[in-house]
């Protein structure tokens, strides 16, 4: 019988990426995504990819899915708990509701998609649960604290989950950490900042102009999601799977300044005393 993956969030980015790298090599894949019809009629020409419909902030969508894999398949390989978003706000200009979406669907919904399938890897004895964090769930950065709080609570879950899912029911747990990933701030972070009315004319205006020109600086070549896709394929496969993987040499030694004074990697760019904020 060939293996079968869940991967959240498959309708774009990583997520898509991962899909795809996995249906090639044979494997059964459930890929989620809120444009099911959209999606089928893209992908209708690859093998063993399916999609299904699946919004992470329902249970009752995530359990549907679940139940289909049980019924098709009756096992499950790799849960990969993909879908997420950025989100670039000072905790002070984020509407609440900006705030309870960002957790619904970055550490609620990871929570939902877990609490269903555990049954079912289980029953089927073993199993690999992966989610995707970020750089951003290890090291705080500016404008960035709601998003990064996020990261940091399911870099938390997972961590404590780790300490008994494999002994006790033989799962392993890992968090995929990326950095920038090629198109994904542009098109989805600062989109949604262009869609919510821009960059705020307030006291947080240099700080968000100097994070992005800083952001934008050091990823002139972001890492690609296909490439995330071989990291993610590589890491299903090793006989050892470590809790934390980056996925990139970039993000790795961005992680590494965390011990520094100064963590984000914006010294001289980004500095209070420089852009004398008024706070």
């Amino acid at each position: 019988m060939g293996k079968i993956i869940c991967i959240t969030g498959a309708s774009s980015g990583i997520g898509l990426s991962s899909a795809l790298k996995f249906a090639k090599e044979g494997w059964t894949v459930y890929a989620g995504t809120r444009n099911l019809e959209r999606d089928q009629e893209r992908y209708s020409d690859v093998a063993h990819l399916k999609f299904v419909e699946l919004e992470v902030t329902q249970p009752e969508s995530i359990q549907q899915v679940i139940d289909q894999i049980e019924q098709e398949q009756g096992a499950l390989d790799v849960l990969f708990c993909n879908a997420g978003f950025g989100y670039l706000r000072a905790l002070g200009q984020a509407p609440v509701e900006d705030i309870h979406r960002v957790f619904d669907t970055n550490v609620y919904g990871v929570m939902h998609t877990i609490r269903a399938a555990l049954p079912l890897l289980r029953k089927t004895g073993y199993g690999h649960i992966v989610a995707t964090s970020s750089v951003g769930g290890l090291v705080g950065q500016p404008m960035n604290e709601i998003y990064c709080a996020s990261k940091f609570a399911l870099e938390g879950l997972l961590e404590s989950m780790a300490t008994y899912y494999k002994p006790q029911f033989n799962i392993d747990i890992s968090l995929l950490e990326p950095g920038a990933i090629a198109t994904e701030f542009n098109n989805t972070v600062l989109g949604h900042v262009s869609d919510t009315g821009g960059v705020l004319d307030d006291e947080y205006k240099p700080v968000i102009e100097a994070y992005t020109q800083a952001f934008l600086q050091r990823n002139v070549v972001p890492q690609t999601a296909d490439s995330v896709a071989e990291v993610m394929w590589n890491l299903v496969h090793m006989e050892t799977k470590p809790l934390r993987i980056r996925t990139s040499e970039q993000a790795e030694n961005f992680v590494s300044r965390k011990v520094s004074t100064d963590p984000t990697g914006l010294e001289g760019v980004l500095s209070i005393r420089k852009i004398q904020l008024n706070m």
